[in-house]
C-alpha cells in the first residue's frame, strides 16, 4: 500500500465533506450488535458493534483477511448462503432484526441490496432488461418499464451514456458502465440500503471517479456501506469509517469507528494511523 500524505487525506475530506448534507432517506438505518461470523469452526469476525445511520455512507477498511467482506455479507443474510456458515448477534434494519424468526431472507436482500467487486450484468440480457431483471425475479409488478429504466439508470449516472443503447447487450458496455448498470439493477427494486464490496477495484481511475460521484449522489436516498482498500476513496466518499483488523490469527474486530474526518485526521489508535499511512497491510 502506498503511503498517503496526511495533507492529501485532509484536503479530500474537506472537499467532499464541507458540512452537513440534507438527507431525504426516511429509512435504512443499520445497526450491528455483537455480530460474529464463522465458516465451519473458523471464526472470521467477532463482536462487531456498528451503527450505520440512514442516508449516510460508511466505509469499512482494513488489511486483506480481516473479515470485511464476510461482515458485509452478514448485513443482508448472504453469509448464510455458504453451507458451512454460521452467525451470532443481531443486524437491525430500522430497529428490526433481519435474522428474527420468521424473517424472509429473500425479502431482506431486496431491502438491502448488494453490488459486488466484479461487475456481473446478465450477459444474455440487454441493458434495459438488466435494469428490470430484479423486479422480474422478485415478482414485483412494473407498470411503466421505460420510466423505471430511465429513473434508475439516471440515479446510477448511466442514462445519458446508454439511452440510445437500451436494447444492446449489456456485455458490450465498458467495465465502469457495467458496474453502474449493476447499481441501477440493484436500485430498481427500491432498496433502503446498498452494500458495495470493493466496487471500483477492477476499474480505471475515470470510471472510479464516476462511481464515487454516484455513491455521493445516492447517499441522500439510500444508506450505503462500502468495503474498500483504497484509503483515498474512503476519505472521499464516506461519512463514517470502520477500521477492521485481525491480529495473530484472531478473528477480525473493529479497532476504531467514527466520523471519517476524525478517523483519518486524528485517529485514537496508533494502529489506525499506521494502516492509513501504509505502514502495514
Amino acid at each position: 500500500m502506498t503511503e498517503i500524505p496526511t495533507a492529501d487525506v485532509r484536503i479530500a475530506s474537506a472537499v467532499l465533506h464541507p458540512g452537513p448534507r440534507r438527507v431525504t432517506a426516511a429509512a435504512g438505518a443499520l445497526r450491528a450488535e455483537g455480530v460474529t461470523a464463522w465458516f465451519g469452526k473458523h471464526c472470521i469476525v467477532a463482536g462487531i458493534e456498528m451503527v450505520m445511520p440512514a442516508g449516510s455512507v460508511t466505509s469499512i477498511i482494513g488489511p486483506s483477511g480481516c473479515g470485511k467482506s464476510t461482515f458485509l455479507r452478514t448485513l443482508n443474510r448472504m453469509h448464510e448462503l455458504v453451507p458451512t456458515a454460521a452467525m451470532a448477534g443481531q443486524v437491525l434494519l430500522d430497529g428490526t432484526d433481519i435474522y428474527a424468526s420468521g424473517s424472509r431472507p429473500a425479502l431482506m436482500r431486496l431491502r438491502i441490496g448488494m453490488v459486488f467487486q466484479k461487475p456481473n450484468p446478465f450477459p444474455t440480457m440487454s441493458v434495459g432488461e438488466n435494469v428490470l431483471s430484479g423486479l422480474k425475479l422478485a415478482g414485483i409488478p412494473c407498470r411503466d418499464k421505460a420510466e423505471v429504466m430511465e429513473r434508475n439508470l439516471t440515479r446510477a449516472g448511466l442514462w445519458n451514456e446508454v439511452k440510445d443503447r437500451l436494447n444492446a447487450p449489456a456485455g458490450a458496455l465498458s467495465g465502469g458502465q457495467q458496474q453502474r448498470l449493476c447499481i441501477a439493477r440493484a436500485l430498481a427494486v427500491s432498496p433502503c440500503v446498498l452494500l458495495m464490496d470493493e466496487p471500483c477495484s477492477a476499474l480505471d481511475p475515470s470510471s472510479t471517479m464516476r462511481i464515487e460521484q454516484t455513491i455521493r449522489e445516492l447517499s441522500t436516498e439510500v444508506t450505503i456501506v462500502i468495503v474498500t482498500h483504497n484509503m483515498q476513496q474512503a476519505a472521499r466518499v464516506s461519512d463514517y469509517t470502520a477500521f477492521f483488523l485481525a491480529d495473530k490469527g484472531t478473528p477480525g474486530r473493529i479497532v476504531e469507528f467514527g466520523r471519517t474526518s476524525d478517523l483519518f485526521n486524528t485517529p485514537n489508535d496508533p494502529r489506525t494511523e499506521d494502516y492509513i499511512h501504509g505502514r502495514f497491510g
